[in-house]
């Protein structure tokens, strides 16, 4: 009798009590349906304060194929996915949000297509999302736009952490030793033949977003330092851009001033040139002072999260 293949399914958590049990029940119909595989559940705390660990030691306990792994405090999205894959024993993995916004039933098609056809990964995109806002909407294709336009991994827009791997796209991902990482350009750097499939984003079934705008915002960043260093040559561009205009600026100046005459106040331009010169220096010298900070974290080899407890 051969034996079953095994899906990994990982859940990054944190302050999700109210999700968690309905995923579970949600995620329990499909494993019923998949008759020919088994599954396991690994969940990730990260650092929740809620009721988050108690849940998941009560499901643990109840279901052998739940295992959770806690964090000794909150270590980020990317750290949660890390330590999932690290955990997975599989000979698949997905990696899920827990709010249902993953629509858990797409698993079935995703091992379908990786079993009939020659893909290594299948991933999910949305043209629609119907927990945004109109604002982060926009903000989100901009971001994509953006991170285009400054990355060598190209990014599907709406592309979901969502998707379905095999085993050997899984050692590939955890063998990369950085500290500093997007997951989303990960895959795109080891590469292997991905198919996306589109669907429709819906609400969440329980609690709110644990990101912010200002944890977007930061996560963006991030994602550019981590994966391009496009930004730092376009500091040089713009930098040589600047010198030359506040060049003629003054040549332009000291031409009005001293051959064809005029006020003292006339120099408020030339001021005002430098002092806007200042401001992009400052600004991209926060830019590298991002890539510096990354190099720091890098070289310090501290591992992307501590584990506090797992399943007995």
């Amino acid at each position: 009798m051969l034996k079953k293949e095994l899906i990994s399914i990982i859940i990054p958590c944190f302050n999700e009590e109210e999700s968690i049990p309905v995923f579970y029940n949600e995620i329990i119909k499909i494993s019923d349906k998949m008759k020919k595989v088994n599954f396991e559940y690994i969940f990730i705390d990260d650092g929740s304060y809620d009721n988050t660990l108690s849940i998941l030691r009560n499901l643990s306990k109840k279901d052998k194929r739940v295992r959770y792994i806690s964090f000794s405090r909150n270590f980020g999205k990317e750290a949660g996915m890390l330590a999932g894959l690290n955990a997975a024993k599989g000979d698949y993995a997905a990696i899920m949000d827990v709010d249902l916004q993953d629509p858990p039933e797409k698993i079935i098609e995703m091992y379908d297509v990786l079993n009939k056809e020659d893909y290594d990964i299948v991933a999910l995109y949305t043209n629609s999302h119907a927990g945004y806002s109109f604002i982060r909407k926009r903000l989100t294709k901009l971001w994509y736009r953006v991170y285009n336009r400054l990355s060598n991994s190209k990014q599907k827009q709406g592309a979901r952490d969502f998707r379905l791997m095999k085993r050997k796209v899984i050692d590939a991902i955890i063998s990369l030793g950085e500290y500093s990482r997007y997951i989303k350009e990960i895959y795109g750097y080891v590469g292997f033949k991905t198919k996306w499939i589109s669907y429709d984003a819906p609400k969440r079934t329980n609690g709110t977003s644990k990101f912010s705008m200002k944890k977007l915002i930061k996560y963006a960043f991030q994602g550019i330092v981590a994966t391009s260093t496009r930004p730092l040559l376009m500091s040089i561009y713009i930098g040589l851009f600047l010198c030359f205009i506040s060049f003629i600026a003054i040549i332009a100046i000291l031409i009005k001033t001293l051959v064809i005459g005029g006020s003292v106040l006339e120099w408020l331009p030339l001021a005002s040139i430098i002092v806007f010169a200042s401001g992009i220096q400052l600004f991209f010298l926060g830019v590298v002072g991002m890539y510096l900070s990354s190099i720091y974290l890098e070289v310090k080899h501290r591992p992307m999260y501590v584990i506090k407890e797992t399943e007995k």
